[in-house]
């Protein structure tokens, strides 16, 4: 465990921030975006760092789509926004995404994600806590109110239902339940603060960790219902001293004194759990007098602790966008491992509050920054580090967004002229739907991704990708370029339809070769030049 405390500490590189006054900070009425420009474009300055170009209509339009609804776009909203003049199309284009369906969806299979419980096997962005995220963002839920409806369920809600999810699976695990509250909804790994205080990080002791575990350790299941005792204490051994009971104490230091009295809570073991009710109830243990849990859940967004909630939603959303926390690693906010841009980070977290956690609102002004816009590439032969946000980051697709993507791409593009939003959005529904076998076979990224060799092998040797999405099948893509007269028409047609762009003079000969040598078995010809691009690193990448 020591080592680990000093491994997760070591990780800080930047020098403390100061403390910041209001002042401090830019004017409340600044749009997100252009708060953002100014600060990051500040500290690229002070650090004479030269920041890489816009990246073009083509990239942007792919990087929206990928990182607001989860699949590339379709060849002709490529082509159509490329050929546009209009100065707002960005704009336009984003709350086009942000009001369509399947943001809903692919950002609430994102969550499900972030907040999945991996010791359960359901980390995929399926089931009913997936759902439950999926209409509260589809309805822009406030994320305070969704933090309150995790942490107090109320199944006979129907807007809650899965709500449940995020404490059941954690339940019988207490220590695990509290740090993966603290992870979640603070980005504070207190876990280290449980055996001794942190040894390099003052902030957490293990009155904190304990104190955060005395919020929760009342909570128990009983006949697949969630309850809670009306008291109980946790009681804990210091690494020096005598044995101590807990006080409920928030992360910040907030002591809550009701509530504090019962016997020592012990561990829940399988089948016994409180026998206030008799085995076979399907009622609802009754409600405590004093909720522990309800009360961590007021203390936490009391407006002089909510700074932790706030900071830690904006962090995993520029995280999810621009690939790199503005605190790194995402659970490991703490004093001795500072923000990148720490008065950046205060004005998004006090705007968040402000305008009452509404997660939209945040996530379009990140997309519109110029910082959001930069392109991946860079002329420097050695590049910034990825804490200046100088270079767009590349994001390995998520097994949702390649599996979709593919499905899309395989597809003939003029299925997709002339649909309206709500036809298109029913062609992406049913290209994540039919993808979702596909999706279960490829790992979800992580910051340090490396293609494993369970993707390799699902690409090289499994007749998946032939079978559902190489097939010459009716408006499939093969079936189109078997058609084409003109191989080189045909080989620029693939490219766009796969990448979004038309392919190089290399590309376009190296293609036009390699089909017209095979041309006795033009199928075969183009299903493996298909094969070769959905398995480029431009395609598995989001640059």
């Amino acid at each position: 465990m020591r080592t680990l405390c000093l491994a997760l500490a070591m990780t800080a590189f930047w020098l403390s921030p100061p403390v910041l006054a209001a002042a401090d900070l830019p004017p409340a009425s600044l749009a997100i975006f252009d708060v953002i420009d100014q600060q990051i474009d500040h500290v690229m300055k002070a650090n004479d760092i030269k920041p890489a170009a816009q990246a073009d209509d083509r990239t942007i339009i792919r990087r929206l789509s990928l990182d607001l609804i989860g699949s590339i776009p379709t060849l002709p909203e490529v082509e159509a926004y490329a050929a546009s003049t209009d100065p707002q199309k960005r704009g336009k284009l984003v709350d086009r995404l942000i009001a369509s369906p399947a943001y809903s969806r692919y950002q609430g299979a994102q969550f499900d994600v972030m907040l999945g419980y991996a010791g359960s096997g359901r980390n995929r962005g399926t089931g009913a806590l997936r759902d439950y995220l999926v209409g509260a963002i589809a309805e822009n839920r406030p994320w305070d109110r969704m933090f309150r409806e995790m942490m107090l369920p109320n199944e006979s809600e129907a807007k809650q239902k899965g709500a449940i999810e995020f404490l059941k699976p954690r339940i019988a695990d207490q220590d695990r339940l509290t740090n993966d509250v603290s992870v979640n909804f603070f980005g504070v790994n207190v876990s280290c603060a449980q055996c001794h205080d942190h040894p390099l990080v003052k902030d957490w002791t293990q009155d904190h960790y304990f104190g955060m575990k005395s919020f929760l350790a009342r909570t128990f299941e009983k006949n697949g219902v969630i309850g809670e005792q009306p008291s109980g204490v946790v009681k804990f051994k210091p690494n020096k001293g005598p044995e101590k009971t807990a006080k409920m104490m928030f992360l910040t230091g907030t002591i809550v004194e009701e509530g504090n009295q019962g016997s020592p809570i012990e561990k829940p073991k399988p089948g016994k759990n409180p026998p206030k009710e008799k085995p076979g109830d399907k009622v609802a243990p009754s409600a405590p007098s004093f909720s522990a849990r309800a009360k961590l859940v007021d203390v936490a967004l009391q407006p002089e602790n909510a700074d932790l909630i706030a900071r830690s939603i904006v962090n995993r959303i520029w995280h999810r966008f621009l690939g790199y926390g503005l605190v790194a690693p995402l659970d490991q906010m703490h004093s001795e491992n500072p923000a990148s841009h720490p008065e950046l980070l205060e004005w998004l977290a006090r705007d968040v509050a402000t305008h009452k956690y509404d997660l939209n609102r945040l996530v379009r002004g990140v997309v519109l920054s110029k910082t959001y816009s930069l392109s991946s590439k860079t002329d420097s032969e050695s590049p910034p580090g990825a804490q200046y946000f100088a270079v767009a980051q590349l994001k390995p697709l998520t097994p949702l967004q390649l599996a979709t993507s593919l499905k899309l791409a395989t597809q003939d593009p003029a299925t997709f002229h002339g649909l309206s939003p709500a036809d298109l959005d029913k062609k992406i529904d049913a290209a994540e739907k039919s993808s979702r076998g596909l999706a279960n076979l490829v790992a979800q990224p992580t910051d340090d991704f490396q293609i494993g060799v369970g993707e390799a092998l699902v690409f090289s040797n499994s007749d998946i990708l032939t079978r559902e999405y190489l097939a010459e099948g009716k408006d499939s893509l093969l079936a189109k370029l078997k058609s084409e007269k003109d191989v080189k028409a045909g080989v620029e047609l693939m490219v766009k339809s796969f990448l979004g762009r038309a392919p190089t003079p290399v590309e376009s000969e190296a293609l036009a070769a390699f089909v017209t040598k095979r041309s006795a078995n033009p199928t075969e010809a183009y299903r493996q030049a298909m094969w070769a691009l959905a398995t480029c690193p431009e395609f598995r990448f989001n640059y």
